[in-house]
């Protein structure tokens, strides 16, 4: 699972936002100097990162750490409601913190102090190029169907995301197949939705995030895939900014992967580009 996925809708709840201040006020910069870059990610969820190294966040830690002229080390856990208590903010007594640095976070997590962000995408429409929505092109498209097409759809979503609302928007809340988003299995990784369900026939298409879709379209070789970018619409959000994530009260390591970021934005760019990554520019637009 992802951050994006689950943190959907903000709810910057009074608690946390105090936590949050007590946080920045008391910590004193613990980040280990020994030119080591110590990512925090999740051992099975590509196209982000696995234990292999094969994924987009693993190949701009890669980078990262490249730039810097320091080993890289990670520390897994699976991407879970705690993920950020069990990673970026565990230690031991007496011991230093076990990594420094979440590649993906959504801009502006309360749980982090999050960096500027560094790409922005949206949630995609993916299914079949031969199946029953063959020749869609937007989302306008898809409502425009025959009413007798529209309601055979059998449509992959995770709950409580902005797909289940999309859906019920728009009266389609009865061709949606819900999926949890909170899989207690360590061996899951959201892009089985389109891997496994989509590719078997046993959904005509899916909504998920656009990561996802672009990765897992070019990774499925039978049926062949496609996918239609989402706009955000009013009462449904679509598109979201992914920063990177530290320890509140380390300004300079902060500083120091704002920096990272803004020299590497090119390079960044061509990593997401590889994997499929629908890019937005600020506009909403899609980037060339």
């Amino acid at each position: 699972m992802t951050l994006i996925q689950f943190w959907y809708p903000s709810r910057r709840h009074v608690w946390r936002l105090l936590a949050a201040l007590a946080l920045a006020l008391i910590a004193a910069p613990t980040m280990a100097q020994d030119d080591v870059l110590r990512v925090c990610q999740d051992p099975n969820n590509l196209p982000f990162s696995n234990t292999r190294g094969e994924g987009f966040e693993n190949r701009i830690a890669q980078l990262f750490a490249e730039r810097l002229g320091w080993k890289l080390d990670y520390y897994s856990f699976p991407q879970r409601m705690g993920f950020i208590r069990n990673t970026l903010r565990f230690k031991l007594p007496g011991e230093s913190y076990r990594c420094d640095l979440v590649i993906g976070v959504p801009a502006g997590y309360e749980q982090v102090s999050a960096t500027r962000p560094y790409y922005r995408s949206t949630y995609a429409l993916v299914f079949p190029k031969a199946g029953k929505l063959a020749g869609i092109h937007s989302a306008k498209d898809l409502f425009d169907l025959p009413p007798e097409i529209r309601s055979s759809l059998r449509i992959g979503v995770y709950d409580r995301s902005p797909a289940s609302e999309w859906l019920a928007k728009h009266a389609m809340t009865d061709q949606a197949v819900v999926y949890r988003m909170m899989n207690a299995d360590p061996q899951y990784y959201p892009g089985q939705i389109i891997e496994q369900d989509l590719a078997s026939g046993k959904l005509d298409a899916a909504v998920v995030w656009g990561p996802i879709a672009g990765f897992f379209v070019k990774r499925v070789r039978e049926p062949q895939l496609t996918f239609v970018p989402l706009a955000s619409e009013p009462g449904v959000r679509f598109e979201y900014e992914i920063a990177m994530g530290v320890r509140f009260g380390e300004p300079e390591w902060k500083a120091k992967v704002e920096r990272l970021i803004a020299e590497n934005q090119g390079a960044i760019d061509q990593i997401l580009r590889d994997y499929g990554v629908p890019l937005l520019d600020a506009q909403g637009g899609m980037k060339p």
